[in-house]
């Protein structure tokens, strides 16, 4: 099992659903870098429980860091953190079925590991991942905040419901924000409300319901990232797709450019009062040849509806469980923050 993501930052997590924690290392951060435990807390709590009935976020205690950080500043040596895992039990397992679950890891795994692979509250696993993924994008995203590089990220859609998307040339920091304080992370208020009654109807009724969570990081350089293998795009959507539950990425325009001419697609360039080199359009989303371009760096992640075992259809569900949506928010913010960072340790200056 590939647990360990190594590209200039490596980040290895470790630990079992089972297990009693499970936790995240993270390698060649830059040293002297004051990492705020407030920010840290209020990043790894975000996750909706107000709104969706899920207080799992908010009652998990913080992550033990271990080594890596003193009075507050990253040392230059490894960050280990634990993390309590809310997911263990110590209740008696019910017998495995003989069949695979429908849309479930069961078979898959059962083939790779010879049946020795963890599959005791499989339908859990996802902390396994995005707990430590979303504490090493909470660091990533402060050291690039203080180099004034914003990432933020919102529900476009649940089921048939759309939010606003986000302007792809003129996105803001503040536009970035102020989504992060809200406990539905959306632009229109009413569409966020609509999309929670959906969730709810749909766990009455034993259904679960996916979307896709649209991402933008603004103030990107130009000339972040590496043409071909090692490119700001490859490197994100390697991330991105370790996260549970995804199904699709897209770039700027993604797969409508497939529908557009030429002429459309294009994004002719000029120069803005300040001196700098933009483009009109964002049709590319910010990224040219594995290169960012100075414009938001923009992306669509479709998420797809948790499969549901035929014991949890037969009664109404919790909301939470019906959609995961409003739980992978940060989880793409955080994946696209390790990747800028990543990447912008070989820029100029940064450190």
């Amino acid at each position: 099992m590939s647990s360990i993501w190594n590209n200039r930052i490596s980040i290895s997590i470790f630990g079992e659903t089972k297990g009693p924690a499970i936790g995240i290392t993270i390698d060649n951060l830059p040293s002297g870098e004051y990492i705020s435990t407030d920010e840290l807390s209020a990043f790894m709590t975000r996750g909706n429980s107000k709104i969706m009935g899920d207080s799992s976020y908010q009652n998990r205690p913080l992550p033990h860091i271990m080594s890596g950080i003193v009075n507050n500043k990253t040392t230059g040596m490894p960050l280990c953190a634990f993390l309590q895992n809310c997911s263990r039990t110590s209740s008696p397992q019910a017998p495995l079925s003989p069949l695979p679950r429908t849309g479930h890891a069961d078979y898959t795994g059962a083939a790779r590991y010879k049946g020795f692979c963890d599959v005791i509250n499989s339908d859990r696993t996802a902390d396994r991942f995005t707990l430590p993924l979303c504490f090493a994008g909470a660091v990533c995203g402060q050291i690039l905040q203080r180099r004034g590089i914003y990432t933020g990220a919102h529900i476009l859609s649940i089921h048939n419901i759309k939010d606003n998307p986000f302007d792809p040339v003129n996105v803001s920091r503040d536009a970035v924000l102020s989504i992060r304080k809200k406990d539905f992370p959306v632009i229109n208020d009413r569409k966020g409300w609509l999309m929670t009654e959906d969730i709810k109807h749909a766990a009455e009724s034993g259904e679960s319901l996916g979307g896709v969570i649209e991402c933008a990081a603004v103030n990107v350089p130009a000339g972040i990232g590496s043409p071909v293998f090692d490119g700001l795009e490859n490197n994100i959507a390697q991330l991105i797709f370790g996260i549970p539950g995804i199904s699709g990425l897209e770039f700027g325009s993604g797969f409508t450019a497939a529908k557009m001419l030429g002429s459309q697609n294009n994004d002719d360039y000029y120069v803005n009062d300040h001196g700098y080199i933009l483009t009109k359009t964002n049709h590319h989303g910010g990224v040219l040849g594995g290169l960012s371009s100075g414009m938001p760096v923009t992306l669509n992640v479709a998420v797809k509806p948790p499969m549901l075992s035929a014991d949890l259809k037969e009664s109404p569900i919790n909301t939470s469980e019906a959609c995961i949506v409003p739980k992978l928010v940060s989880c793409v913010e955080s994946a696209v923050n390790i990747a800028l960072l990543s990447h912008m340790l070989d820029y100029p200056n940064f450190c």
